[in-house]
């Protein structure tokens, strides 16, 4: 009660405080709030640590923000709040695709639980991974062969990977951290994907702002081998995989979840349903790893050809070109509802043709697998409000506007990837990031040194990423919670040291990069470096602990 008292204190002392900036900006045309654009995403952030109520958080940081925004009248700023900025985020049609998108695939989920399937496929993938090692691996080897979409890449490897982590014991956390470092990171990388269009067309117009005649896509690959979060990240976790070692919150968790069987913590709050699977099998014949592995073909096949088909791919061919351009043009959030849908009717026929469920006990399943969603629904909805809110009170742009000044060449590039950080932490969205940064951070490097541009472009990219992978309110973290069916803070808690840790190192390469031309070299330093922290500060459960558990 004391903490509560506390918490709505420190929420009143804010308004307070934000009044004067009302004030100050309410009768600008265009509102600039200077540092008090940074109060609503903090608030958040600080409040869902703090109290571990990740929607209650959201919803009073959004709810700061639009205060400022209507420059102190809280009875209109909360009727504005539910008006336009919560009810736009569900109205927005990529939003409301991706929030059907979760519910179907949640069902698709369900009935493939209450069929056995997911169990007999555990057992399956179990008879190939030997030990809590070759578990992780194999989720990160899944995770990277989803590579097109990041919510797919998401909503795909948790559930299928969860029991057999479950299995050996090893935490949600763990579980949650490795679904996540192989969603934004993987898709950011891929000359296919979802992302790429987007990326090419920042790249293009921030080139064409200089007059600079340049193929967008040639910038692109010329700055895959300065992307160094997402691939040190990708090295970061199969290296903590391998070598068994952890540090920080995340050893703890595991350190937890060997000795004592505890997946999640005792006071968790897993985002979706933690119903063990061989509790809700409900008929009489043997589980057949096969209703688990069809559905999941059937999404990843039908997501790709999705994708292509809405991108105009019928009409540009059959070309490697042709692919990347479909992909590229394709909106994501519908076409992987298709293939969503699709999935979840070949799921229903696969349960009702073999007779394991009637009819009522596949459409319960149904049922029950898409409110298994609820929790995470009511966070990417609220992250999305908060979202809009601080892209009006004008957040990154201050962030920006506050940290680029004239600089020299070797400065450039590791203040545009804290810059970038910065605002992809605190807004939770690597795409706003990039739309941001990019048509400031290309011509700064353009200005101050042409020859660091590429290396440039990889440190926007890089710094949106990271926002992406680890701030609480990005909505692939929230799915990767959801996923994986762990605490969402506690998700958050455990991977933050590890993505500061990769990007710590990131920074100090885009430092030499002012100094070394060389890509591979730089690469080179950064893997070292990586390999030094997972074995100099990572540490391994005992064996000793880990018998005395098993």
């Amino acid at each position: 009660m004391k903490n509560w008292r506390l918490v709505w204190w420190v929420v009143a002392v804010v308004i307070f405080m934000c009044l004067p900036g009302c004030v100050m900006a309410e009768d600008s045309t265009a509102l600039t709030f200077g540092i008090w654009s940074l109060v609503p995403p903090l608030l958040a952030i600080v409040l869902a640590f703090v109290t571990r109520q990740v929607v209650l958080s959201l919803f009073l940081g959004a709810f700061v923000g639009v205060i400022m925004l209507e420059g102190g009248n809280i009875f209109s700023a909360f009727l504005t709040l539910l008006s336009k900025y919560l009810v736009g985020a569900i109205t927005d049609s990529f939003h409301a695709a991706i929030l059907i998108f979760l519910m179907v695939l949640g069902s698709v989920v369900g009935i493939i639980g209450r069929m056995g399937g997911t169990k007999a496929l555990a057992d399956h993938i179990g008879r190939l991974a030997k030990n809590e090692k070759t578990a992780q691996v194999a989720t990160w080897l899944l995770g990277i062969v989803v590579f097109f979409d990041d919510y797919a890449n998401a909503v795909v490897v948790g559930p299928t990977m969860r029991p057999l982590f479950d299995k050996y014991s090893i935490s949600r956390e763990k579980l949650a951290f490795i679904v996540d470092a192989t969603a934004a990171p993987v898709t950011g990388l891929f000359i296919i994907s979802t992302w790429i269009g987007y990326e090419l067309s920042l790249i293009k117009d921030s080139y064409a702002s200089l007059g600079i005649s340049a193929a967008p896509y040639d910038v692109f690959l010329s700055s895959l081998p300065f992307r160094f979060y997402e691939i040190l990240m990708l090295l970061f976790v199969v290296l903590i995989a391998i070598t068994g070692r952890d540090f920080g919150p995340m050893w703890h968790a595991e350190h937890r979840a060997r000795t004592t069987g505890k997946v999640i913590g005792d006071n968790a709050r897993p985002l979706a349903a933690n119903i063990k699977m061989e509790q809700v099998y409900l008929g009489d014949k043997e589980a057949k790893a096969h209703n688990a592995w069809i559905p999941i073909v059937v999404l990843v096949v039908s997501s790709l050809v999705a994708l292509w088909y809405n991108g105009g791919g019928p009409g540009l061919g059959y070309s490697f070109d042709a692919l990347r351009e479909a992909f590229s043009n394709a909106d994501s959030s519908m076409a992987i509802l298709w293939a969503t849908v699709f999935t979840v009717i070949v799921t229903i026929l696969l349960a009702l043709s073999q007779r394991i469920l009637s009819l009522e006990e596949t459409m319960d399943a149904f049922t029950e697998g898409a409110a298994s969603m609820v929790p995470a629904l009511m966070i990417l909805t609220l992250a999305w409000t908060i979202s809009g809110v601080i892209a009006d009170v004008g957040t990154a742009q201050f962030l920006v506007g506050t940290l680029s000044s004239r600089l020299p060449a070797f400065a450039v590039a590791p203040l545009v990837l804290l810059v970038a950080s910065l605002v992809s932490f605190a807004t939770g969205t690597s795409w706003g990031t990039m739309a941001i940064v990019m048509p400031l951070a290309i011509p700064l490097a353009y200005n101050v040194s042409p020859s660091i541009l590429t290396l440039v472009v990889g440190s926007v990219l890089g710094g949106a990423i990271f926002g992406d992978h680890c701030s609480p309110i990005s909505d692939t973290t929230i799915m990767a919670s959801m996923s994986s069916a762990c605490d969402h803070i506690a998700h958050v808690k455990t991977q933050l040291p590890y993505a500061l840790s990769v990007q710590l190192v990131c920074l100090g390469l885009y430092f030499l990069g002012g100094f070394i031309s060389h890509s591979w070299v730089l690469l080179l330093i950064g893997s070292l470096a990586i390999v030094f922290i997972v074995r100099f500060l990572g540490k391994p459960i005992t064996q000793t602990e880990t018998l005395a558990h098993s």
